[in-house]
């Protein structure tokens, strides 16, 4: 299969095309577990304002993380653009350029479904609250095809070969494979196939290959850029395990009892925005295709 902006944009029209049947899906069958699955402890359960907004009402739940999100959003679109408008003639460039515009995107339909009317969108009109969207759907499947994107990127920068052709497939594979268990999952439903869980399982596997081929190229070449992606790969780590280090030691439940809303998504977001920045610093200004 290859891959050009045009087939990326005929993906980008059919997934949009498949979100206006959502109305028809049993997605929203799936019930939030309890203690916030209705309404009312669903709002119990963390910050929101009510707001209105030419004369319509409506519920902006987590407030302060909506603008993590957002912020965190917008700034991975601003870094993809920044790649794509220098990518000059690198291969590498226009695909890690790809990647954080998709990532940004999907950044944002999460914080639409997760955060800022996640009450709109599962809750409100409902004796019992959904426990995912379409957006959310949507969101993983835009996370996928970035670290598709992503893969191909380093295919391009960290390899030659029989490597670099291998990556490949293994991105096209990965992506399609998803997306048709994603999708397959939404429209059954099964809360396992659409769950953040199985979409770790999908992503992670590449970021543990990007590790070891830039270590390998570090110890035999010493380069400014296979340093600089060690240290990408490595902070990720760092940022995902305290994410997860949070969440289980139910660091965020402790400080909202306290009323201090900061959870582990929030951590995880924060987080990010610096893995971001660090990226637009140092990986930005050495990022050129290997040589064949």
């Amino acid at each position: 299969m290859r891959i050009t902006t045009t087939n990326i944009g005929r993906m980008i029209a059919s997934s949009i095309s498949i979100l206006s049947l959502s109305a028809c899906s049993r997605l929203a069958g799936i019930p939030a577990p309890p203690p916030a699955n209705t309404p009312a402890d669903y709002l119990a359960s963390r910050p929101y304002v009510e707001l209105s907004f030419g004369g319509t009402g409506f519920i902006l739940t987590e407030p302060s993380s909506s603008v993590f999100i957002l912020a965190l959003g917008l700034l991975t679109i601003g870094l993809g653009a920044h790649f794509l408008r220098t990518r000059g003639v690198e291969r590498s460039r226009f695909w890690w350029g790809l990647s954080f515009i998709a990532w940004g995107i999907g950044a944002l339909l999460a914080g639409t479904s997760y955060q800022a009317f996640a009450y709109e969108i599962k809750s409100a009109g409902r004796a019992v609250s959904s426990w995912t969207s379409w957006w959310e759907i949507f969101y993983m499947l835009f996370t996928v095809a970035s670290i598709g994107a992503m893969t191909m990127g380093v295919a391009y920068a960290s390899a030659s070969g029989r490597l670099r052709k291998a990556l490949t497939v293994y991105a096209v594979v990965d992506v399609v494979l998803y997306f048709a268990v994603c999708l397959t999952g939404a429209f059954l439903p099964n809360k396992f196939l659409v769950s953040f869980e199985l979409m770790v399982l999908f992503t992670w596997p590449g970021y543990l290959a990007f590790f070891v081929i830039n270590l390998r190229r570090y110890l035999k070449g010493r380069t400014k850029l296979d340093r600089s992606l060690i240290v990408t790969w490595v902070s990720l780590f760092v940022v995902m395990g305290g994410y997860y280090a949070y969440l289980l030691g139910g660091l965020g439940e402790a400080l909202w009892a306290r009323g201090l809303w900061f959870n582990a998504n929030d951590f995880l977001h924060v987080g990010l925005i610096g893995w971001m920045i660090y990226i637009r610093l140092n990986v930005s200004k050495e990022l050129r295709d290997a040589e064949e």
